[in-house]
């Protein structure tokens, strides 16, 4: 089955994995099935249970027409289906709390997406937010989305984490791990790699010159070693070498105005060391618009860059534009991919 349409503008098939049903990941799937704004750029295969996802509707207060179609028959739709695995009672979640049965619910979904994609049943997938702490109920050693697509689909290198803000990206060399281990975990090649990887995945989405900046480790960038020297040894030769290869790249700059200049001169993406630091920028620059994009993979997974918001969950107050930004998005990369192979 082609993860295409047929009509005169293709849109591509998109997995939705419902996430947490404990959070707002409910409400916020029933809105995207309902969303025109989805509607006229993705058609959705959405993943879970029928019984949870109207709860969601409920809460969110919108009404669903969406047939349910089996995994190895979804066939050529025009409109959102489900994918119903049954695999959560209503009378289990409990509604704002992490707990081992909305974990399993959600690794299943997640994972039946992956699937998918894997198999080229669908052209990318999506997901509404997961709970980290339900997800190590569910999975044991659950460290976050990139090493569980990888180790699930056995993949070569690295999945990579990107942040997506309207026009800007931020990128980062090291993600989950503790920040007394960042500098250790810097390198020339690492830092090269992130760059390379993240030119690939800007052009995917539509880009075509990307422009990156590159942030420093240290306050004013190391001040011409004064704070250490991380710059000059490690980050300033890796984006030397990048410009030699012909990328638009230059740094290192200070992290804490790295953004500002960015946002400033129009440049597309800025690459930081270590989570935080790209982070909480982009989060007080537009915390509900924010989109995650995982890179490195032969298909695009996106999801909205918030958590599960425990605390307003089930009170239909949810803001669905980071989940729209994130399908809209993983339809943007996956137009663009079957436009290079020729199969749209």
């Amino acid at each position: 089955m082609n993860a295409y349409g047929s009509e005169t503008r293709k849109r591509p098939l998109i997995a939705l994995a419902m996430g947490d049903p404990a959070g707002i990941s409910p409400e916020l799937a029933a809105r995207l099935i309902v969303s025109p704004k989805i509607a006229a750029a993705a058609r959705l295969v959405v993943i879970g249970d029928r019984r949870i996802l109207e709860g969601g509707a409920r809460a969110a207060g919108v009404t669903l027409d969406i047939d349910t179609v089996e995994s190895r028959e979804i066939g050529p739709v025009d409109s959102p289906v489900l994918i119903d695995l049954c695999n959560l009672d209503p009378t289990a979640v409990t509604i704002g709390e992490a707990t081992p049965a909305g974990g399993r619910f959600a690794v299943e979904n997640f994972s039946h997406a992956l699937r998918l994609a894997e198999a080229g049943q669908v052209a990318a997938v999506c997901y509404t937010p997961l709970n980290k702490k339900a997800m190590r109920f569910a999975h044991k050693g659950y460290d976050d989305e990139s090493r569980f697509i990888q180790e699930l689909l056995q993949l070569p290198g690295r999945v990579k984490e990107f942040n997506v803000l309207d026009t800007v990206w931020n990128a980062r060399v090291t993600s989950h791990i503790p920040l007394k281990d960042v500098a250790a975990n810097l390198s020339r090649q690492a830092i090269l790699a992130q760059i390379r990887l993240t030119v690939d995945c800007l052009k995917q989405s539509g880009v075509e010159v990307p422009r990156l900046l590159v942030a420093g480790l240290n306050p004013h960038a190391g001040d011409g070693g004064s704070f250490g020297l991380e710059e000059i040894d490690t980050i300033g030769p890796a984006v030397d070498a990048a410009a030699a290869e012909g990328y638009d790249v230059s740094g290192p700059y200070p992290a804490d105005t790295v953004f500002l200049t960015a946002l400033r001169d129009g440049y597309h993406a800025v690459l930081t060391m270590y989570h935080d630091q790209g982070q909480i920028a982009m989060k007080l620059i537009g915390f509900d618009r924010g989109v995650t994009m995982l890179g490195g993979l032969p298909f695009p997974v996106c999801t909205p860059a918030h958590g599960t918001a425990y605390d307003i969950a089930g009170r239909g107050i949810a803001n669905p534009l980071a989940s729209e930004e994130a399908v809209l998005l993983a339809a943007r990369m996956a137009t663009a991919a079957a436009t290079r192979s020729g199969s749209a």
